[in-house]
């Protein structure tokens, strides 16, 4: 009796331990990733872009500066009039518009974080274009800026023209980091690297550029466009590539320059990809201004004088001019060389399209990912429609936007089916979207997680009493005890209680 005594009580502590131990860990494990948060911190990013300058505020939590996977946009805020490249003539004029925005940033974040609120300011093509053509004018639209913000309570970082290939891995870290490719949260709650989670290829369609940027399956061959960036301890090999004047503004002005070129008159040029009944006078400067139409003026450029072009919504003949604005013919039918003798590696995976992509898709009536007969029907349909009728299809309608759609729309076809290479197949592999819960894809996000050191290269993210794996196996381990000792003294049991019965059997059939 001892013997079975001696197990059972062993058995019943390795139970009851072992229980304790589980519910002891788990409580550990939670407790120590619950640190009550000591506030918020903020980021003020200004995206100066070719047509618009828009502001966004970032917020994380204090404690979490280096544990990422924390980042949100809190609020956005679009500046009236154009882009900063426009003040040239007057920088100073550069404050009001920007009043407006600031005034409303300073709301939102508490005033006693306004002196540790950082802000950035990049600007991107239209400065690179102004910078190319009036270095000086550049300078001093920045200096103005910087003047601003001198008398701004936020802790302004400076501002600066952003490379192609800076803007186009900006807005893959964005988007990819916006869609959970680098962490996601695991069972508990903490933020891991997602096991074999391909990252998405990203396309941005801004005024005077456009990028394409994705990861390479042979980054070797195409080293001279190939970033090397590194997230969370991995590294990536992020194939980028800008093509500076294939903006969509910028593109449309070289078509108006190309139609120009090919009219006998001036007073009245035909524009198929303009809607029927769609008249216009735009001065010569307006579209032959610019260093991307640089080479299409005339002789006779007159600056001021006005050019009137008449819509004729033709989708096919507006296909037709499109298809001038690529040069095809620099590749030498080249597979890796798809247009302007820019080589490119196969575009592969999943691609996410923003800015200009994702508005003229809206535009549209398309979302999300469709097929490409689905694009080209709705592009054929909306080409063919009068500027009358127009404008009761447009869910919101401004002359300036709702003219260039038709050709926004082949333009892109143009771009990713014969530029990019993607085809029926691959055509559904793109998501056209403009943002992931209430943070915009914009490059905008990616450049302050870089500048702020947001996102570590190496070292922990969240600091755990134990790693997952090791509280994973512990949990099994102590599990599996429990559930041995559960089963042997349940055995016990059952022997003890055999042995009781035996004694009785054999009593009832001594002889007397």
């Amino acid at each position: 009796r001892m013997l079975t005594r001696t197990p059972s009580v062993v058995a019943q502590v390795f139970l009851l331990l072992s229980i304790v131990l589980v519910i002891a860990i788990a409580v550990i494990q939670i407790n120590q990733q619950q640190v009550l948060s000591p506030g918020l911190k903020y980021g003020i990013v200004l995206d100066a872009g070719s047509s618009r300058t828009t502001v966004y505020v970032y917020e994380w939590p204090a404690e979490k500066e280096n544990n990422t996977g924390v980042v949100s946009q809190t609020f956005k805020c679009n500046v009236k009039g154009p882009g900063i490249s426009s003040y040239e003539r007057s920088p100073g004029a550069l404050a009001k518009p920007l009043d407006d925005c600031l005034n409303k940033v300073k709301e939102r974040i508490p005033v006693h974080l306004h002196k540790n609120t950082s802000v950035y300011l990049g600007a991107t093509a239209g400065m690179r274009l102004l910078r190319l053509q009036n270095e000086s004018a550049a300078n001093e639209v920045l200096a103005s800026i910087q003047n601003y913000f001198r008398a701004q309570p936020f802790e302004f970082r400076g501002a600066q023209i952003i490379t192609g290939p800076e803007e186009g891995v900006y807005g893959w870290i964005t988007a990819n980091y916006l869609m959970g490719n680098f962490l996601e949260r695991n069972l508990w709650r903490t933020w891991v690297h997602p096991y074999r989670k391909e990252t998405m290829g990203a396309l941005d369609l801004g005024g005077a550029s456009t990028q394409i940027s994705f990861i390479s399956e042979d980054p070797e061959e195409h080293f001279n466009s190939t970033l090397q960036v590194k997230l969370y301890g991995y590294n990536y090999n992020v194939y980028t590539h800008s093509y500076q004047c294939y903006g969509r503004d910028e593109a449309e002005k070289r078509l108006l320059a190309l139609l120009l070129q090919k009219s006998n008159t001036s007073a009245n040029v035909e524009n198929p990809c303009y809607p029927q009944n769609y008249n216009t006078a735009l001065t010569m400067k307006y579209f032959l201004g610019s260093l991307c139409t640089q080479s299409l003026r005339p002789a006779n450029y007159y600056p001021n004088q006005l050019v009137n072009f008449r819509g004729t919504g033709d989708p096919g003949l507006c296909q037709e001019m499109v298809s001038l604005l690529f040069n095809f013919t620099a590749c030498r039918d080249r597979e890796d060389c798809p247009f302007n003798g820019v080589h490119q590696p196969k575009a592969k995976g999943n691609f996410v399209a923003f800015s200009g992509f994702y508005y003229t898709i809206n535009a549209l009536n398309l979302s999300g990912h469709f097929s490409l007969d689905d694009f080209n029907s709705s592009m054929w349909f909306f080409c063919s429609q009068s500027w009358a009728q127009l404008q009761f299809m447009l869910p919101k309608f401004e002359e300036i936007y709702a003219r260039s759609y038709c050709f926004s729309a082949n333009f892109i076809y143009y771009l990713l089916v014969h530029g990019y290479n993607f085809n029926a197949e691959t055509w559904p592999q793109i998501h056209f979207q403009k943002e992931v819960g209430n943070s915009s894809i914009a490059w905008s996000l990616g450049y302050m997680l870089s500048l702020t050191n947001m996102i570590p290269a190496e070292g922990k993210l969240i600091q755990l009493p134990l790693k997952p794996s090791l509280f994973a196996g512990l949990l099994v381990f102590l599990t599996a005890t429990a559930l041995l000792c559960l089963l042997f003294l349940v055995y016990l049991c059952i022997v003890s209680h055999n042995r009781k019965n035996v004694p009785r059997v054999e009593h009832v059939f001594i002889p007397e």
